[in-house]
């Protein structure tokens, strides 16, 4: 699956609940021009400030003598791949069932892509990043939640409805365990996510008068706090990220047996701590699957950082051009 050769562009869109960032990329993974707003609540104001994006990198490229030829937007949600239409979205819910890819295309009068944040993260990861020279990853993001994207022999694989690679919502401890947004107990996005980082420590803080942690006030403490304080040695924090390993790894083991993987690529804002949990996946996977495929399997830090939706929303643009 190798990408066009043109020399002409793709405007790749970032849509974040918090921010919108834009880029364009060219067909050898290049990141050129770059634009940034903050996202707006309103679906109209979102195509407003989409519009306003692509409209700042078109002008730069046009300065340098390239044109901007397609649109391929990421998305916090789940994308319904047949229409185009966002049938989840939980951080803008004024975008769900709204025809943005449609109402942008007619704007601009350019062809519209939408895909999952995760996905295009898995893409650019396997095309730009640690999983390159690969044929089948899984990408885990680990944020806020617990996205997953799949990348099978070379393709993205979005199951029937669009919704494959939830890897967050894989159970790892169904029974007596922690409620997850999404309604189910135990996903491993309540294990896993920073969110989940802060909460063991929190519930952890009250039996460890003496951590460092303690000095840090209920609503001030984060996951890279633990994370710093885990690398200065207290002993919560590390136990922490050791659970966050073990069940990273047992959520792991069971794809590494279903899948066969030659990758499992770990990225957002938690891969900052990767040392501090990735000896202890490694130990699950292991331990818990089967012994060929378990060794076969690396467990990598992604490399493209906040790019890797970018350059995986670049990188579909230009495969639907080949088609």
């Amino acid at each position: 699956m190798k990408p066009t050769d043109s020399t002409n562009l793709v405007c790749a869109v970032d849509l974040g609940g918090t921010n919108l960032r834009a880029a364009t990329v060219d067909a050898g993974g290049t990141i050129h021009d770059r634009a940034r707003l903050r996202t707006p609540p309103e679906a109209d104001d979102v195509v407003a400030a989409i519009t306003s994006t692509v409209n700042q990198c078109q002008a730069a490229a046009v300065k340098r003598g390239k044109e901007i030829q397609a649109i391929s937007i990421v998305v916090p949600g789940s994308v319904h791949a047949e229409t185009g239409l966002i049938v989840n979205a939980p951080n803008l819910p004024a975008i769900v069932n709204f025809p943005l890819g449609t109402t942008l295309s007619n704007r601009l009068n350019r062809p519209v892509l939408l895909e999952n944040d995760a996905n295009a993260a898995a893409l650019g990861e396997f095309w730009q990043g640690a999983g390159r020279g690969s044929q089948t990853i899984l990408c885990l993001t680990l944020g806020t939640g617990v996205g997953g994207g799949i990348i099978l022999d070379g393709k993205l694989w979005r199951g029937l409805d669009g919704t494959a690679g939830e890897i967050g919502h894989m159970s790892v401890e169904p029974f007596g365990s922690v409620k997850c947004n999404c309604g189910n107990f135990g996903c491993l996005e309540v294990f896993a996510s920073a969110t989940a980082i802060v909460r063991m420590t929190r519930e952890a803080l009250s039996d460890h008068p003496g951590s460092s942690l303690q000095s840090i006030a209920a609503d001030q403490l984060t996951a890279q706090a633990v994370s710093q304080a885990a690398n200065d040695g207290d002993p919560i924090a590390l136990e922490v990220f050791r659970r966050v390993g073990t069940y990273l790894g047992v959520a792991a083991a069971n794809l590494v047996d279903i899948l066969n993987p030659e990758a499992i690529v770990i990225g957002g804002g938690v891969s900052a701590a990767f040392d501090l949990f990735a000896p202890q996946m490694r130990a699950e996977i292991i331990e818990r699957a089967f012994p060929v495929p378990a060794k076969r399997c690396r467990v990598l830090k992604a490399k493209c950082g906040d790019d890797a939706g970018l350059l995986g929303a670049a990188r579909l643009a230009f495969d639907k051009n080949k088609q």
